[in-house]
Order: structure tokens, then sequence, then C-alpha cells
């Protein structure tokens, strides 16, 4: 049977207000994940900015952590002369942890940080040097399980650089949360090799954890503003990384600073790090004509 022309005319008029069918569901999702593994969606609800350039790490604005400038207003600061030690004693079995914070007034910090457990124990020990005291002051929580502990501070800097030293307990929501909240993600360095981290010149301060499963921790942790120009260096050991993790702040005041990690034990003990930034300020008051060389400030 033949169909006539004008009848096939108005069958394809007919389809062309026939409503469309609703295509099966599919996911839209945009994702694209970097070495923090953040993706698209996660940076708008969390307003994280990508940094500038490449390799510039991403940085958070987060107005809910500790503010370091309030344990130092909260506490009275012991002054540890140069060439002296002082130790802080903590007889109570329920202190976990303890919180340890130096400073100068601006000359170079150069100090010896053990904990002592019993006698002819340490299980925790550090080098701490800071070139400037006042502008990166040294901020570190350290695990002290199984009391009776002690911690000795020694000021291995001459008799004219003394430092101001704030040894206390670290309560469930000091210092050692607010590290463990922003550092949430964790990388694997190998006995032997190094991480380095850099951030952009908004990030006034960088939240650190080291810990190993169980194993001793030997690593050390470099500021470096410039090439091989170290602001700060911690090297550190803990005879436990997982009963006795390490957690710490480091300020990062100024353009180009980059956090070096690097696990000096063997091979076979590696090591966990969370490197993130913990305080995000304004950065450089840049001039409005961007000129910076040959600027009197």
């Amino acid at each position: 049977m033949k169909i006539p022309l004008f009848v096939l005319g108005l069958l394809n008029a007919a389809d062309a207000f026939v409503a469309p069918q609703k295509c099966p569901s599919a996911n839209t999702h945009l994702f694209m994940s970097d070495r923090y593994g953040v993706g698209v969606n996660d940076r708008a609800r969390l307003n994280i900015d990508s940094g500038v350039g490449s390799g510039g790490a991403i940085s958070r604005r987060r107005g809910d952590v500790l503010d370091l400038t309030e344990i130092w207003e909260d506490s009275s600061p012991v002054i540890v002369q140069g060439g002296s030690l002082r130790t802080w004693s903590f007889a109570n079995p329920a202190i976990e942890s303890v919180q340890v914070l130096l400073k100068t007034e601006g000359r170079p910090l150069d100090a010896d940080v053990e904990l002592w457990q019993g006698p002819d124990n340490t299980p925790h020990k550090m080098r701490v040097y800071v070139e400037d005291g006042a502008l990166r002051t040294f901020n570190a929580v350290i695990g002290t399980p199984r009391g009776p502990n002690t911690v000795a501070i020694r000021n291995i800097g001459q008799l004219e650089f003394p430092l101001d030293a704030v040894v206390r307990p670290d309560r469930d929501d000091g210092l050692a949360a607010g590290i463990a909240s922003v550092a949430t993600r964790s990388e694997t360095i190998q006995g032997g090799a190094l991480r380095t981290y850099p951030f952009n010149p908004t990030v006034d301060s960088v939240a650190i954890i080291l810990k190993t499963d169980g194993r001793p921790l030997n690593a050390r942790i470099e500021l470096l503003q410039g090439p091989n120009n170290n602001k700060q260096v911690v090297e550190l050991y803990t005879e436990d990384g997982l009963d006795r993790p390490f957690f710490a702040i480091i300020e990062t005041p100024g353009s180009g600073n980059v956090i070096r990690v690097v696990n000096t034990a063997p091979v076979e003990f590696p090591l966990y790090a969370s490197v993130d930034a913990y305080r995000v300020g304004g950065g450089i008051d840049w001039p409005d004509d961007g000129l910076m060389i040959g600027r009197a400030f």
C-alpha cells in the first residue's frame, strides 16, 4: 500500500512537536585531582586558592585554628640563658602530650630539646635552629605517654643569646588537635629520601605531622627561603613514631618559602609526613605599581 506524499509530510511535521525523551541519568561530577587530592567541588566548598605558578601549594582560609599568640599571652615564659639548662617535670600520667614553644628577641635560636623518661632513657630529642627567633618562633607538640616525664631544654647558644621557653600540657582541643585538623593528608617518605613543599606568600604558617608505623623516627625539617638558605632547621629523633608522633607549626613569613622533609633513617624505616597550610593571612603588601626593585621600604 502506497502512502501519499502529503501524508508523509504531515507525519514528519508532527514528530517535530513531540517532547524529547529523557536521557538516562549520567554522572556529571567534575573532579580534577592534584598532588593534594582535592577536587574542583571540594575547592569551591573549602574556599581554596591553588597558588600562583606551577608547584604552588594550596592554601586555605581557616578562622578556627589555634592562634600561637594566644598561647604566649596566656603563659609565663621562662628565660633560658645561653649555655644553661632548664627542666619541666610532669608527674601526672594523664598528660599524654606537652607543648614546647621557643622564641628570642630577634637573635638566633639554637637549642637542644629532650624528653626524659626514667634514668638514662631519652625517647625523644630534637636539635632546633632558627635564624630569627622573633620572626619565626619554634612551636611543637611532643608525646609524653606513661608518665612521669621531664622535658629538658638546653640553650647551646652563646651567653649573649638567651631564649624564652613555654612548656605546658596540651589539652584535647589544644595545639595538636588544631594541627591534626589541618594536616589530614599524608604521604610516605622512604628512608634516605626527601620531599619538598612550596607555599605561597599568603601562607603565614605551616602545619607538620611526622609519624611511623611503630619504628624509630629520624628526620630533618628545613625551612628554605631561597637556594640553600635555611631559615629554620629541626633535627628530630623519636624511638617510636606511632606512640610519639611529632607535631609542629613553622611560621613562613615572606615569599619563596619551601618546607623540606628529609628521612635520615635507613631505607627500612619509612615515615609518614603531613604538610599543609595552617594559617593564611594577607601575605606581602605589594605596591600599587608592582615595583619591588629599587624601592625603599
